[in-house]
């Protein structure tokens, strides 16, 4: 990992709510003219059960089991997690001037104070949408990130939002005790990623303009 604790905005939001495809928007326009880096857990864990080398056995029978059942990777197996971040950082070349982005990780409030040694969260961005909206979002992949995904189906997307309703949205207040900017997106069932990323531009701006001068 850098010596330095890298700046970050956490993305949060119920699965099919758009933190993807908002991720993959700031990394490629940047963000408060600086290079954005979307580190996408989910799909950083996908790739890593679908390879032999990436972690070893034990890690990997876990990571294979957490993506079957929907569990979360508790404290005890925050090392797996930071393993994969550290190769992402040290793959992709991110360094202390550029931002990066957190899409899945930490997704409970063990792994944020884990993660503090190595990241500083700057804003938390909160996607917000009701079930209904969810699910007519990943019915029609409004966002264009759900093709090929084999974990769509009712129940299992139930199980996700019980899961962040109860251990991931927690990290609002988890974050905002140490005084981080929340900024909310009110998600609607066509809302674009560009129209997401106006709509907290300004306020990302000022989190940031620190670092501008």
């Amino acid at each position: 990992m850098p010596a330095v604790r890298l700046p970050s905005v956490l993305i949060l939001g119920p699965t099919g709510a758009g933190k993807t495809p908002l991720g993959d928007f700031w990394q490629t326009w940047g963000l408060a003219g600086r290079r954005c880096f979307h580190f996408d857990f989910g799909a950083e864990l996908r790739a890593a059960a679908a390879s032999e080398s990436r972690l070893e056995p034990a890690d990997l029978e876990i990571v294979r089991r957490a993506l079957r059942t929907g569990a979360l990777l508790e404290d005890g197996q925050f090392p797996i997690a930071l393993k994969i971040l550290a190769s992402f950082i040290r793959e992709r070349g991110v360094g202390s001037n550029d931002i990066l982005i957190l899409n899945g990780l930490p997704r409970h409030a063990g792994q944020a104070r884990d993660m503090e040694a190595y990241v500083e969260i700057k804003a938390v961005v909160r996607l917000r949408a009701a079930r209904p909206v969810i699910l007519a979002r990943i019915r029609s992949n409004a966002a264009g990130d759900r093709a090929g995904r084999t974990d769509d189906d009712h129940e299992a997307v139930a199980v996700r939002w019980r899961l962040f309703e109860a251990r991931t949205a927690p990290l609002e207040a988890f974050y905002g005790q140490q005084g981080v900017p929340l900024l909310i997106i009110e998600v609607a069932a066509d809302t674009s990623p560009a129209a997401m990323a106006e709509g907290v531009r300004d306020g990302l701006e000022v989190v940031f303009s620190d670092r501008l001068r």
